[in-house]
């Protein structure tokens, strides 16, 4: 609706046990709280929202309840709200849908505010990448997912949250975003050749970009929220939020 703000963010990693989650989880909280609902059209989570989730078919994860009183609040006053499965967040398969959030695949192309936007959580997109993207695969098979699902949630969440916390502390939490040699990049010049785009917008690189594309294109990716937060907003043209600065 002309008029209205649609929000965009990544990579809160709820539940991650770096830095401080309790106040990582406060400020996103935060956050949701602050959406103006007369003004906001949409909310778009564009994965990595929690750091480990898995749902089977009768257990969810606990906690996040004031999370999700304010996502029911914003549905509620008819916000939409839309998710897009992150790499720490694939396994969603009911629990989001059935609160009313629209569960959507990447890359999503979709025109807001009169500008054509294509979004995703940004990992596995472009040329390259082989390792990762079978590991992806592997991740995504309904096969795996439902030999992980045959252990016990005890086990399951203790293997889950070590795995994703231990690649975390094993890697700086601030990524160098390559720029023409990064295939998000590449993949970007791509399609926005075929089709116009005018705002690409991901996360999962942890650190904020804000490019200009040879196509005239603009390729945004938010940072996340280990230290500080990082959203988007688009009322006719695009805008950010948040308290991270940096600019790679």
């Amino acid at each position: 609706m002309e008029g209205k703000r649609t929000y965009f963010v990544s990579d809160v990693h709820l539940g991650l046990d770096v830095k401080d989650p309790a106040a990582r989880e406060a400020r996103f909280v935060e956050f949701l709280r602050g959406i103006p609902r007369e003004e906001t059209e949409a909310l778009y989570m564009l994965g990595d929202i929690w750091d480990f989730w898995y749902e089977y078919r009768d257990v969810v994860p606990k906690g996040y309840v004031q999370v999700f009183a304010q996502l029911q609040d914003l549905m509620a006053s008819g916000v939409k709200v839309y998710f897009f499965k992150g790499n720490h967040d694939i396994w969603t398969y009911h629990y989001l849908q059935d609160m009313g959030i629209e569960v959507l695949s990447q890359p999503h192309v979709v025109e807001i505010g009169g500008k054509t936007v294509c979004m995703g959580h940004g990992d596995g997109l472009g040329p390259g990448e082989h390792l990762y993207k079978l590991m992806r695969w592997t991740f995504h098979n309904p096969v795996f997912q439902w030999m992980f699902s045959l252990l016990h949630p005890w086990l399951a969440f203790r293997i889950g949250t070590g795995w994703s916390k231990s690649s975390r502390l094993g890697k700086s939490l601030e990524y160098t975003f390559r720029g023409e040699d990064e295939p998000l990049y590449k993949f970007a010049v791509e399609l926005s050749r075929q089709r116009h785009i005018d705002y690409f917008i991901f996360g999962h690189f942890h650190c904020r970009v804000d490019m200009e594309l040879p196509t005239g294109a603009r390729l945004l990716v938010m940072k996340d929220w280990m230290e500080g937060s990082c959203y988007l907003y688009i009322s006719g043209t695009v805008g950010w939020g948040g308290s991270v600065r940096n600019i790679e």
